[in-house]
């Protein structure tokens, strides 16, 4: 999958996460229970501590779903961020992500599926939840709707 992301041109780097739109404050979405370890796999959901904007502006505390494994070459993840403006589910992009037992999140949010984003290991504080795979094939879906319609 890294090879077909990196061909499409359809990666972004961590600090363009939030040129488009202004940071949000996501503090409510994170759950009591979590936990820290070094084993993330395809599907979930990860707190990043902190970032970089592309006009260097550092930005912290966000939610993103992990899309990729990272591999022994590298010590980075693919992953879509997770945004609790649920009004803009009306992009096309954008698909609802309701808060369950599974996910954790305490309030229904969207994962932006238009760009996948790098994310290194150590930037990832810890797990919050997960995603089911079938929620993970829909967003993979939608990611490659998505570029094949916008290139």
């Amino acid at each position: 999958m890294r090879k077909l992301i990196i061909d499409y041109d359809r990666v972004k780097s961590l600090e363009d996460a939030f040129t488009k739109y202004p940071v949000e404050k996501n503090e409510y979405l994170i759950c009591d229970s979590s936990y820290s370890y070094n084993d993330y796999k395809i599907g979930d959901i990860v707190y990043v501590s902190k970032y970089k904007y592309s006009n260097g502006k550092l930005g912290e505390k966000h939610l993103f779903v992990l899309v990729s494994d990272k591999t022994l070459v590298s010590l980075e993840f693919f992953a879509m961020l997770i945004s609790s403006k649920v009004e803009k589910v009306e992009f096309d992009s954008n698909i609802l992500l309701k808060k369950d037992d599974v996910n954790k999140l305490n309030k229904d949010s969207i994962v932006k599926t238009d760009y996948i984003y790098n994310i290194p290991i150590e930037n990832i504080v810890k797990k919050i939840g997960k995603v089911t795979k079938n929620d993970l094939d829909t967003y993979i879906n939608m990611y490659n709707t998505y570029k094949k319609n916008n290139n």
